[in-house]
């Protein structure tokens, strides 16, 4: 047995150096055995000068690709959708590249979205609805590799006489760049893990099966920025992210609002949360023409139909439809208290809760520095940094379009 083991181990030995001396008599090294004349983009394709700017906008710096055309076997087939229009796919295109992939470019580097960069983008035109809880998806991502952007054909088709309003910027980030900061918020988790302690803020508030059936107040008042975060610790650290970039002055004022309103801020909180407005940017604490500075607290009784139980618990009024809304008893609003004034709310009537739980916006500012420290210890940005780029180029979103986007016709 050993001679034979010795025997095979020569013939082998043997063979390798005949093929290594064969290959390199024989055969001319080239830079690659693969057919090089097949050219990169069809040309001659009805959409040929687009694809041609996605290859030289995505495929060659980033290594990305976006997936405007209809792809059926990467879709989710249990909906019902269609495909994304060209002209839009386009629009939302340019986007994608002047408001996440440059920004990220110019505070990480250039080689920061190559490495870490989605590898695809699929657009959906329509909406998509789970069929077992009936919620509406706005997107979905795919192993860290792929973002799926839905409701593409909803995006306002820019024109010079009709051009975007703010409105139309809160639309856009609620149903394309939300998700995809959210989304790629996944990707560097993923790659770098978040803190155990994010987890450890609010422990035992989290449902995974029915987080959708909460409201507004309630997710705000247990310390989560969104009904979604509520769901699960990694879906409530990538929201705490994306919000930060994301959402505009009147979502977050009305999240910082109801987060205060049922206990949920410490002693030293009030001095803190107008330091997280500043760091957010917001200005117009003092404009009496702002939302978040004329509101109306009311006071909600909830009564069990079962047992007769009362519970109370204050709603502003901006919520009260959402709550009566997810109102699982019956339930009846008076009027508490009217404030003309943010600080008048915060100064003066929120009162510093003393318990040792912790909920509200005593969690989300916990939350934020854990996030934030994480962020920059990690990654080297900083987060409230890449939410100031992305509004100043959304401020300037119409001088960019008009003077820097070709929308290309079918050919």
């Amino acid at each position: 047995m050993m001679n034979m083991k010795k025997t095979i181990y020569a013939l082998s030995l043997a063979a390798l150096v005949l093929c290594v001396y064969s290959c390199r008599s024989n055969d001319d090294f080239t830079d690659t055995i693969f057919n090089t004349d097949i050219p990169d983009v069809d040309a001659k394709s009805a959409t040929g000068p687009f694809d041609q700017w996605l290859y030289d906008n995505f495929v060659v710096p980033y290594n990305t690709e976006i997936q405007y055309k209809f792809n059926l076997p990467a879709s989710k087939l249990e909906y019902l959708l269609a495909p994304s229009e060209y002209k839009k796919s386009q629009l939302l295109s340019h986007f994608i590249k002047y408001l996440f992939y440059e920004v990220y470019t110019k505070y990480a580097g250039d080689e920061f979205m190559k490495k870490y960069g989605p590898r695809i983008f699929h657009f959906i035109g329509s909406s998509a609805y789970s069929t077992t809880t009936g919620t509406e998806e706005l997107g979905y991502a795919s192993a860290g590799v792929k973002i799926t952007l839905l409701k593409v054909n909803e995006m306002k088709y820019w024109t010079p006489t009709d051009p975007y309003t703010a409105k139309d910027i809160d639309d856009l980030n609620e149903h394309q760049f939300h998700t995809m900061h959210h989304e790629f918020s996944h990707i560097l988790h993923q790659t770098k893990s978040y803190p155990v302690s994010f987890g450890q803020v609010t422990p035992g508030d989290y449902d995974g099966r029915d987080w959708q059936d909460r409201d507004s107040v309630l997710s705000h008042t247990l310390g989560f920025v969104t009904h979604y975060g509520s769901s699960a610790i990694y879906e409530d650290f990538v929201e705490t992210l994306s919000c930060a970039i994301t959402n505009n002055d009147c979502r977050w004022m009305y999240t910082i609002i109801d987060a205060c309103a049922n206990g949920g801020v410490k002693e030293g909180d009030k001095e803190r949360i107008y330091e997280f407005i500043d760091s957010l940017e917001i200005e117009g604490l003092d404009d009496p023409s702002k939302p978040w500075n004329k509101f109306t607290i009311m006071k909600e009784k909830a009564v069990d139909s079962e047992t007769g139980e009362e519970t109370e618990r204050f709603v502003p009024d901006f919520h009260e439809r959402d709550a009566r809304d997810h109102a699982e008893k019956t339930v009846t609003y008076t009027k508490e208290k009217e404030f003309t004034s943010f600080r008048d709310y915060l100064d003066n009537w929120v009162e510093i809760d003393t318990s040792s739980e912790t909920g509200g916006m005593n969690a989300i500012l916990k939350k934020y520095d854990i996030a934030t420290e994480w962020y920059t210890s990690q990654w080297g940005l900083h987060l409230f940094e890449i939410r100031r780029e992305v509004r100043q180029r959304q401020n300037k979103v119409n001088d960019f379009v008009r003077d820097n986007v070709t929308i290309y016709e079918y050919q």
